[in-house]
């Protein structure tokens, strides 16, 4: 059974490595190994990854004491970060995650979610009913990336 529970400090090099992987596997298939290596490079400064996990403080996915994924709700709707471990996708894991913060919004009375979302996730995050809002390009360690502005709406 898929857990979810609150970030903790001692997770940072578990979600580092999560991240690093899916991208370098699982976005692979929709980005060039420059694009990649931009995103997800070979060696980054850990305690700049603490820092933005400490601000983001993610949802933690585990599955059997494994940690399988995460994402983020912040205040504004933002989903921040949103990945799922390359070696459990299919599994649910996102869809328990994205089932996980969209009670949250609930609870928290959020009435839009937004996510920047990469080409990879865009069939992912419409099938929960996002929309996309726009295309864009952004730069990323000096590489071109396209990635969409998407949007979920509550009434």
């Amino acid at each position: 059974m898929i857990k979810i529970r609150p970030y903790q400090a001692n997770d940072a090099e578990a979600l580092w490595h999560l991240f690093f992987n899916t991208v370098r596997v699982v976005n692979a298939r929709d980005y060039s190994q420059a694009q990649i290596e931009a995103w997800a490079p070979e060696s980054f400064d850990m305690s700049v990854w603490q820092n933005k996990m400490t601000d983001l403080q993610p949802l933690v996915a585990e599955l059997d004491d494994v940690i399988v994924g995460y994402c983020d709700l912040q205040p504004d709707g933002l989903i921040d970060h949103f990945f799922c471990h390359h070696e459990y996708q299919g599994q649910g894991i996102g869809r328990v995650l994205m089932n996980y913060i969209l009670c949250l919004a609930d609870e928290r009375d959020v009435s839009r979610l937004y996510a920047h979302v990469s080409i990879t996730a865009r069939p992912f995050f419409e099938s929960f009913g996002f929309s996309l809002v726009n295309e864009q390009k952004i730069s990323v360690r000096g590489q071109e990336l396209t990635n969409y502005v998407m949007e979920r709406r509550f009434e």
